[in-house]
């Protein structure tokens, strides 16, 4: 038995329950129906069976002046603050029935934000570009309700309702649907650590679902070791990957969790409700670097935030903030992260004071970690929101396009990198009055310490998250090049998927070296026997690359600045 949300008994019966430890009373009121007293349970609940079934509009009434909707509600109307909608998970008629996924050495993922593409139906309708491109899955970013009509994605409050403005869940459904059609896997982001601001109404009545003595930067932890919390994640997780068929979820910012019982045990249960007979996979993104939460029988992999921080200082030659950690000697610490996929492995990073971060990797294999030169943090979290196209050197980003689409290691793109787009992608907001008026000018003096944005004048200049412009601005319009990108993203993920994801499984790092300033040649031992190099230029100066007779793929004159060379030997 689930114990948060509604439960659909009959046609028009439903069970409703409530975790409310801090309230005495709770009364269910239904849309057009005399409001009916909840019965107390054991634990803090509140549970009743009503006349209700799929469409029924509900919330709970916790006293005279305040009603909230089911934090665990499966649809809203009216948004956040307004009546959650009994649905039925069983009603959506799938053409993909038998579909059971795709190994996990297969991935080659796209990030994709629904809202700028139109919501549920507009991203259905850009898949068949990306299947025959080469792209094997789509990555949503966060789809649940949020306060507004449009979000970024990390302000989610209801993160069982997909958004309203996105669809309907069986909108989701649909495209899920035809993602499966096209050969496609689809991974849901999820956000377990926190709750965003505008629509979190558990503290009126769960105190307990939040420790106010561990901070994070949203305030109080989500108290993930309570059985009640322990189950709202675990429910959700499993609604996505048992009723939606999602073939995997990406795990946001599981360090600001800081429980690795919880996430053990919460991949322990999900693999378990899910079975053995579909390839469903787990993905985390932890800033900690912790190796030991990459088994099989855990997560297959985390996003490798440090591939992204050493290949942009080696592209753009940025060094402030974060990318300080990465700013002495980039070529060597490519080469590690190559090599052994995490570059901190215990040792002490300058942003955090020295603090040791991260755990030896170099045992796991390539396909532990999830690469990428652009997503939505490292765009969105930049103040003009720019992308590689309008930051790096041409050729350049082309070699590291190349690294990225023939390492073993998994490559995750951003919306519109196949385009060489050069829209922004800006943090965006729908918040009203004094809410706007903070996210507005906090996210302006997060930008103080950079010495473009030093002045107050030119703080002004950093889009306003709530201004209807800044979110249409985000879209991901193909660039001036785009034939050029297309072909070139065409031509590698036709070698990806050619020579060497059939060598993937079983792939070992040999070693990996620095030829140059910003130089690397790296190699692999393939599942297959066979021997796969790869190696990049980004400096200014050329360095010599190796010598076979029979590449499989060159970029440019081999060794030259902004060149690319990948060699497979048997």
């Amino acid at each position: 038995m689930t114990l948060w949300g509604p439960t659909l008994l009959a046609a028009d019966r439903t069970r409703f329950r409530l975790w409310a430890p801090d309230r005495d009373a709770v009364t269910l009121e239904i849309d057009g129906a005399a409001p009916v007293a909840m019965a107390r349970e054991a634990d803090g609940w509140f549970g009743v069976e009503a006349a209700a079934g799929a469409g029924t509009r509900y919330r709970f009434r916790l006293d005279a002046d305040l009603a909230v909707p089911d934090p665990a509600s499966r649809a809203q109307a009216g948004g956040v603050h307004g009546w959650s909608v009994v649905t039925d998970a069983d009603a959506y008629g799938w053409q993909t029935a038998d579909w059971r996924g795709r190994p996990w050495e297969e991935a080659v993922i796209q990030e994709v934000h629904v809202g700028t593409l139109g919501g549920f139906a507009g991203v259905a309708e850009t898949l068949p570009a990306l299947a025959a491109l080469g792209v094997t899955a789509i990555e949503l970013m966060p789809v649940n309700a949020f306060g507004g009509t449009r979000n970024w994605g990390y302000d989610g409050v209801l993160p069982f309702a997909p958004a309203e403005s996105y669809g309907t869940p069986d909108d989701l459904k649909a495209l899920i649907d035809r993602a499966h059609g096209l050969g496609l896997m689809v991974f849901l982001d999820v956000v377990y650590n926190h709750f965003g601001p505008d629509g979190n109404y558990l503290g009126a009545y769960a105190s307990g679902f939040f420790d106010a003595d561990v901070d994070t930067p949203w305030g109080g932890a989500v108290a993930v070791e309570t059985p009640a919390v322990h189950a709202f994640f675990r429910e959700n997780a499993a609604m996505w990957l048992n009723q939606y068929r999602c073939d995997g979820l990406r795990f946001d910012a599981v360090h600001a969790i800081g429980n690795e019982d919880f996430l053990d045990r919460l991949a322990g249960e999900l693999r378990a409700a899910v079975g053995p007979d579909r390839h469903v996979h787990l993905v985390l993104e932890n800033e900690n670097n912790d190796a030991d939460r990459l088994t099989s029988e855990r997560y297959d992999a985390q996003w490798n935030d440090d591939f992204h921080n050493v290949m942009h200082v080696l592209l753009t030659g940025e060094t402030s903030g974060y990318y300080a950690d990465f700013a002495e000697r980039p070529a060597e610490r490519l080469a590690r992260c190559l090599a052994e996929g995490f570059i901190y492995q215990g040792q002490g990073w300058p942003n955090h004071a020295g603090e040791p971060r991260g755990k030896p990797s170099g045992h796991l294999p390539p396909s532990a970690f999830v690469s990428f030169l652009q997503n939505h943090d490292q765009i969105g979290n930049r103040a003009m929101g720019e992308r590689l196209t309008l930051l790096a050197d041409p050729a350049k980003l082309r070699a590291a396009t190349s690294l990225l689409l023939l390492s073993p290691q998994i490559p995750l793109l951003f919306m519109g990198d196949q385009d060489g787009s050069e829209a922004p992608f800006l943090f965006f907001t729908d918040f009203q009055d004094d809410l706007a008026d903070a996210v507005r000018e906090g996210r302006r003096r997060e930008f103080a310490q950079f010495a473009a944005f030093a002045d107050p004048a030119a703080r002004e200049r950093i889009p306003d998250p709530n201004a209807e412009t800044t979110f249409v601005q985000s879209r991901a319009v193909p660039g001036p090049a785009v034939a050029e990108w297309r072909a070139l993203y065409a031509r590698l993920l036709a070698l990806r998927r050619e020579a060497i994801v059939p060598r993937l499984k079983g792939a070992r790092s040999i070693g990996a070296e620095v030829i140059g300033e910003g130089a690397v040649v790296a190699r692999w031992r393939m599942g297959d026997g066979a021997t796969l190099t790869l190696a990049i230029n980004l400096a200014d100066a050329s360095v010599g690359f190796p010598e076979i007779a029979d590449p499989l793929f060159v970029l440019g004159n081999a060794g030259a600045p902004g060149s690319f060379g990948a060699w497979i030997e048997h």
